[in-house]
């Protein structure tokens, strides 16, 4: 049967998933905005209540350093947008948690051109700029909504998940679910909670946590993102270290991760392009600043590189305007 002839049953389903979604008791709330986990961003769920607003910004290259095209997509991409995040742990359903991610604002060349070529390539790494032609002069979104269950480990809480979610916008339109654990500590695990008791490097080691995701996508192209895969396997770990807060929230953490993904761009034979980020994320309450590149592929090559930076909101807001 014909692709095209088929997509619109499927815009169809992904609309209805997310419609159910939203209907949901209580409203959809946040996490990582689209497409940042593709570009190789934490695409973990929140552990703890979140409302955050930010700025997040990612480029696509129609070529890479070496000059050759990437895939199909003939112009250059440079997402600047206003992100909009709000994550609630259900109390009438416990263990659950929902989560809306809005990001919305104009695709221009600049800032990300002048960070890639001038700062990266030019400045650090003195390599070749990667070239520039045609490019996306649009305004752009991408609304996200997840559905997640939480489960235990030991005796930590909310450290295993497992979760549905919906993306939907001019980028492109995906469904997806993934299941992992978040911040699991193997030494509070084994001793509990450090007391005078434990070893002096209970209280070192502590802190130090991993992390892991498997997520699954089906993928239909948009506006913006043309010549897709289908499907896409998402394989992210991270390693972090910092202190928790009582209310949830990292005081300090520094967290860094590895993602392969299975590709969502396709090359000139129709294949899959696999590509391979590292992260890091710094979180000081109330600001989170994180980044990610393609390095771990060794060359320019795809998705080339975004960043963001968040500001938390529950922290200058009083009581009885949190959420019920």
């Amino acid at each position: 049967m014909n692709r095209l002839a088929i997509q619109p049953c499927r815009l169809k389903c992904a609309t209805a998933l997310f419609a159910m979604l939203m209907l949901w008791p209580s409203i959809f709330y946040a996490e990582t905005p689209a497409p940042e986990v593709h570009w190789g961003s934490l695409g973990y769920p929140d552990q703890y209540p979140v409302l955050q607003l930010g700025l997040s910004l990612n480029r696509f290259t129609e070529f890479n350093g070496e000059g050759e095209r990437f895939n199909e997509i003939q112009e250059t991409i440079g997402l600047n947008q206003i992100t909009f995040t709000w994550t609630e742990h259900l109390k009438r359903f416990k263990d659950w948690s929902t989560n809306l991610t809005i990001g919305a604002g104009p695709s221009r060349d600049q800032p990300t051109r002048y960070l890639q070529n001038e700062i990266v390539h030019e400045g650090l790494k003195g390599i070749p700029k990667v070239p520039v032609r045609k490019k996306r002069r649009q305004t752009d979104f991408m609304i996200t909504g997840t559905l997640n269950r939480w489960f235990s480990i030991a005796s930590l809480e909310k450290i295993g998940f497992a979760g549905i979610g919906v993306a939907n916008g001019s980028l492109y339109h995906e469904v997806f679910g993934r299941v992992g654990a978040r911040r699991w500590s193997p030494v509070e695990t084994i001793y509990g909670c450090s007391c005078d008791e434990n070893p002096w490097w209970v209280s070192a080691f502590g802190p130090l946590k991993l992390s892991g995701m498997y997520r699954y996508s089906r993928i239909w192209e948009g506006a913006a993102l043309r010549a897709l895969a289908p499907e896409s396997h998402i394989a992210q770990g991270s390693i972090s270290y910092g202190w928790m807060r009582e209310d949830g929230y990292p005081s300090f953490e520094v967290e860094l991760g590895v993602t392969i993904d299975s590709g969502i761009f396709l090359d000139v034979f129709g294949d899959s392009l696999e590509e391979r980020f590292y992260s890091l994320a710094i979180r000081a309450h109330p600001f989170t600043l994180e980044t990610w590149n393609d390095q771990l592929n060794n060359k320019d090559f795809g998705p080339t590189y975004g960043a963001r930076l968040m500001l938390e909101l529950y922290t200058f807001l009083p009581d009885n305007w949190k959420w019920r």
